[in-house]
């Protein structure tokens, strides 16, 4: 009986050692089994994951919880990784091609909203043909890309996992955004550069030094006193002496948060620009203040009826106080637009508004079509034009609308291409821009006088005027942020395809897209070019235009969602929040935590073998007994 137990214990012991071999998962079947569900892993690794938790980045904390989930998950199992930057594939991979390129993972300019995730996991599932996925969520969950519900209709058949990698205390100075106070830049004259700069967190114990440096070298500094509302803002004065293009570079001395320490300008001291201002009856005192309040402008003046010969060394044609547009002038003003130049016209007050008309026919389907002699306020402003958009950051929320005391009714067909800048109450246009051509007519509603209304007097006028000048030619000023497909306008003599533009940076020489727009093109850095710095841009009979890439200060403001309050807008059955632990592992709740029966079968193996060796002990301690003869 003694061997069958022996024998018993030698066989228990090899299957309990090759079970170990094996490697068997005990699966728990609390939660929906996960059938033909997706695995996936999306790594939020933009730039505020950058920020420290002790001695280490929370991006850096994340892919290690990412390695262990996969190192625990059941053998075979595979993932699909997201990042914001770049996918690594988009059909599930095994885990060690999911560890690998966990190591190609790096902080990035791009970021990602959970609406945009959760939309590619649709399609993710979509292509796989798969009845759902996890989803398993590693960020800092700023407010700024994750949403405070979730949208049911993209969380559909997704099991969501969040998991909160946060840093306990932040802390940041960054600078929000810089502006030179004139159109140009001045050569051999003083510039003065406005910089806005913000404080996040516990404030700093030395007020942070903010430098100035000109091609490298050091121009000016300040030390940053923020207010209650933890904003500081300064002007910077400096001199170049060159006109060719300077890389302008703003640096504040931040060792917690490095990704938004820096801001660049890249801006040249461009020729004069030229203003033709045509005139019925006298000259308007109010476009004259205007020029004259800063030298990069040269205006000449004439009479409408003695315009001068040749206007393509303007940039901008004004027409100021007209009530007659004849057929000649119409044609006149039609080829200075095939041309690429810009063109204002500011109507006098007239009955016969179709001696206006008359000229219009010849520039495009533009006609007026009424008088309104009621006095209204313009009530909204048009951001997104071309003539707002790339002049103001963001107009004031208290500015006062201009008012006019009376306008025309301005009719336009789709030819014409209108896009209105300020609008009234009623949906006429104030002031709008039309493109039936290659240049830009801007048309006003009403005159430039105090007789018409406070246009002239306004919060825009100037500045609708100066940028409407600089817009028939290429910027002398850039300050791009990624992510926001700020176009790049590049005034070019024959806007073909022989004029395709390259970007030019340290070992780059890409390609990016672009369209034409009038008499050049606009450039979209964006799609081509991510990291933040100095780059260039030429084509074939151009000259190089040097522009300057900013990263989205979106990420700066470090403003995390409280977990437990996401935890009580965010629930269901298919929302599970986990913590990392202080090993650095997460719970796999997908599974209900996969227990690994190996384990188990090593210690069975070990307890056989302890069995065989106390029954073989016991047989050699027990005496033989004597039998006698």
């Amino acid at each position: 009986m003694r061997y069958k137990w022996l024998l018993a214990m030698r066989l228990l012991f090899l299957a309990a050692l090759i079970m170990a071999f094996a490697q068997p998962f005990f699966i728990h079947n609390n939660k929906k089994s996960s059938g033909n569900k997706l695995q996936v892993l999306y790594l939020d690794n933009s730039y505020s994951m950058s920020v420290k938790k002790g001695a280490r980045d929370l991006l850096d904390i994340a892919k290690e919880a990412i390695r262990k989930q996969v190192h625990r998950a059941t053998p075979g199992t595979r993932f699909i990784l997201l990042t914001n930057d770049k996918p690594f594939s988009f059909q599930p991979q095994p885990a060690d091609k999911v560890l690998s390129e966990m190591g190609d993972v790096d902080v990035s300019a791009e970021g990602k909203s959970v609406t945009q995730v959760l939309a590619t996991v649709q399609s993710l599932m979509q292509g796989e043909n798969t009845g759902g996925a996890d989803l398993y969520y590693y960020s800092d969950f700023q407010q700024s890309a994750f949403t405070s519900e979730p949208d049911k209709a993209l969380m559909k058949n997704i099991t969501f996992y969040g998991v909160p990698v946060q840093a306990d205390e932040v802390q940041n100075v960054y600078i929000d955004t810089a502006y030179l106070t004139t159109p140009v830049l001045q050569t051999g004259e003083s510039n003065h550069l406005v910089v806005i700069s913000r404080e996040v967190g516990k404030a700093s114990k030395e007020p942070p030094v903010l430098q100035l440096r000109i091609n490298g070298q050091v121009k000016s500094a300040a030390s940053l006193n923020f207010t209650e509302k933890n904003k500081s803002t300064d002007t910077l004065n400096f001199q170049v002496n060159s006109a060719d293009w300077q890389q302008i570079e703003l640096s504040v001395n931040d060792v917690g948060v490095r990704y938004d320490d820096t801001f660049r300008i890249a801006a040249r001291s461009a020729p004069a620009l030229s203003v033709l201002e045509l005139n019925e009856g006298s000259a308007n005192p109010y476009i004259q203040a205007v020029f004259r309040a800063y030298p990069g402008f040269r205006v000449s003046q004439s009479e409408i009826t003695a315009p001068p010969a040749e206007w393509k060394d303007y940039n901008l044609v004004i027409l100021n106080g007209i009530t007659r547009i004849d057929a000649e002038l119409g044609k006149r003003l039609n080829n200075a637009l095939q041309e690429g130049q810009s063109i204002c016209m500011f109507p006098g007050k007239t009955n016969n508004f179709e001696a206006i008309n008359e000229g219009l026919k010849q520039i495009g389907d533009i006609h007026i079509t009424g008088l309104d002699t009621s006095a209204q306020t313009a009530a909204s402003v048009q951001q997104g034009s071309a003539l707002v958009k790339d002049l103001f950051e963001k107009i004031p929320d208290n500015v006062q609308l201009p008012l006019a005391n009376w306008h025309y009714i301005i009719a336009a067909g789709l030819s014409a291409n209108q896009q209105s800048v300020l609008s009234f109450r009623n949906g006429d246009a104030f002031l709008a821009r039309y493109m039936p051509s290659r240049g830009a007519l801007y048309m006003s509603a009403v005159s430039a006088d105090l007789q018409a209304g406070n246009f002239p007097g306004s919060y825009f006028f100037a500045p609708f005027l100066y940028e409407m000048a600089m817009q028939s030619g290429s910027s002398s000023i850039y300050a791009i942020t990624t992510g926001k497909q700020q176009p790049v306008y590049l005034s070019l003599n024959n806007a073909v395809e022989r004029n395709t533009v390259h970007i030019f940076g340290k070992g780059l020489d890409v390609i990016p897209p672009q369209r034409s727009n009038g008499a050049g093109l606009d450039v979209f850095v964006d799609p081509a070019v991510k990291a933040p710095g100095f780059y260039q841009l030429a084509a074939p009979g151009s000259d190089t235009t040097r522009i300057a890439l900013n990263e989205d200060r979106s990420e700066s403001q470090l403003d995390y969602w409280d977990i437990s309050t996401l935890k009580k807008q965010w629930k269901g059955d298919d929302i599970n929040w986990v913590n990392i632990t202080d090993s650095g592992s997460i719970k796999d709740a997908a599974n209900g935590d996969n227990f690994p029966l190996w384990k188990v079968c090593i210690i069975l193996a070990l307890i056989m073998l302890a069995a065989e060796t106390y029954l073989l002990a016991r047989r050699m301690q027990k005496p033989t007994v004597a039998v006698a003869q």
